[in-house]
């Protein structure tokens, strides 16, 4: 049984340069195990609470409180207990919190303490990250009764095993993830012709070069990046963002829809106010939910696109009934700030046929207990589950793993650039070379293709 035998944490920086907290936990027998609670700028109201210092220290974003929690009370609840029942860990440090969202030990301190003490687990038996997670991902139960229907058939093997993910890449981005230099927050590109994640890997490396000189042959910024390394340029409307992405496919010597298809992040919750989109990159459109709808609509008939995150606000749950009835045959409807991670919020979206795919972040929830019991619940239900970074990243990579181990199908890391999603991309590289699991690729959107 590996005991927990010390606990400590630090305060440490993400790649905004915003303080963030590091959890260190040992096990008897086994190496000092670390993890690292990420940060959203494009953050939910239905997300887990952070526990930030306040005051005039590095702006107010310090954690030097949360540090002190897990050196403390957490540390002081934890040690000796053992490591390897995930679940009786995670449901002690929801019930030594003891509020709806863990504001009061934070969940920046919670998941890294959740994280750590899975991969000090994992070290005290000898087995890799990939082996572990995938022995927790398999004790989580099954969400569905003996007569409710099983998955749609093409979602079957989500989840059924460990497997490489298909990528989704940042190529350009705006909202809160650029300076608010477009409206919709990400245009992505996946590899969906690909037949390794390496080869689609590449193929995004590539594209992602070639748009650098598109955009400076355009008059544009190509070589600024925003917070999760897509390129920040000041367009002149969303729409043309897709064009320019659609000219470095082709200059790349690819297919835009055969080799490579859109995804886009529209995080539509930060430009909706009182009933309707606000679109001022698109001249000061003001839109109603079903002008909303009319305009993504219009967007797939023209353009390879697949994957469509937050088309609609949080709160707005008749629109996204709408938006799901008019497109869910044709693209990945994802819910991030409609879902949050969250298993009553996903059954929500389920009941009222909302979405068809979930966003799965764990510092949303806080917990990997949690975080696997959305995931259980979306692959139980016919939802695609796209794990994903944060724009405040670390060089922790747990997310690679998790998608590995767990077999999700899709991963969402950011572009490739700058470290903290590079180290995550390597990781799975090296996952690709030691394992003999198969990649994913476009059979993770098969239901958006069907």
């Amino acid at each position: 049984m590996p005991r927990i035998t010390h606990m400590t944490a630090r305060e440490v920086f993400d790649s905004r340069g915003r303080p963030t907290v590091e959890v260190v936990v040992t096990c008897a027998g086994g190496r000092p195990c670390r993890a690292i609670t990420p940060a959203g700028a494009s953050t939910g109201a239905a997300e887990a609470a952070e526990l930030r210092d306040g005051g005039n220290r590095l702006g107010g974003w310090g954690v030097r409180r949360a540090v002190e929690n897990v050196r403390t009370e957490i540390a002081n609840a934890f040690v000796g207990c053992d490591a390897a029942d995930q679940a009786l860990i995670d449901q002690r440090l929801i019930d030594l919190d003891g509020t709806p969202n863990k504001s009061r030990l934070g969940a920046n301190a919670i998941l890294a303490v959740s994280l750590a003490s899975a991969y000090a687990a994992a070290s005290t038996f000898g087995r890799s990250p990939i082996e572990h997670f995938q022995r927790l991902w398999k004790k989580i139960p099954s969400t569905l009764s003996s007569e409710a229907p099983a998955a749609p058939a093409s979602a079957t093997s989500i989840g059924a095993g460990p497997s490489l993910p298909l990528p989704m890449v940042n190529m350009i981005s705006g909202g809160k993830h650029a300076g608010g230099q477009l409206d919709f927050q990400d245009f992505l590109l996946m590899p969906v012709g690909a037949t390794s994640f390496s080869q689609g890997l590449e193929w995004i490396i590539t594209v992602y070069q070639t748009l650098g000189r598109v955009l400076n042959a355009s008059g544009y910024e190509g070589t600024l990046v925003g917070d999760e390394g897509g390129y920040g340029p000041r367009l002149q409307s969303n729409q043309e963002a897709l064009d320019l992405i659609i000219e470095a496919i082709q200059r790349a010597g690819y297919r835009p829809g055969d080799d490579l298809a859109f995804a886009i992040d529209v995080a539509s919750t930060h430009f909706y106010r009182d009933g309707f989109y606000h679109l001022a990159a698109d001249g000061g459109r003001r839109l109603s939910s079903q002008e909303m709808i009319a305009s993504l609509v219009d967007w797939v008939d023209h353009y390879p696109i697949l994957s469509i995150e937050d088309g609609l606000a949080e709160e707005d749950w008749e629109g996204w009934q709408a938006l799901t009835s008019t497109l869910a045959e044709r693209v990945q409807l994802i819910g991030d700030d409609l879902f949050a991670t969250n298993v009553n919020r996903l059954q929500r979206g389920i009941d009222l046929g909302a979405g068809n795919s979930v966003l799965i972040k764990l510092n949303q929830i806080g917990t990997l207990t949690e975080t696997l019991q959305t995931m259980r619940l979306a692959v139980d239900h016919g939802y695609a589950p796209v794990i994903s970074a944060r724009s405040g990243e670390t060089e922790d990579v747990t997310i690679a793993d998790l998608a590995v181990a767990t077999g999700a199908g899709q991963i969402k890391i950011g572009s490739v650039a700058r470290s903290e999603r590079l180290v995550k991309y390597n990781q799975l590289l090296r996952w690709e070379e030691e394992l003999n699991a198969p990649y994913v690729g476009s059979a993770a959107l098969y239901e958006a293709q069907g």
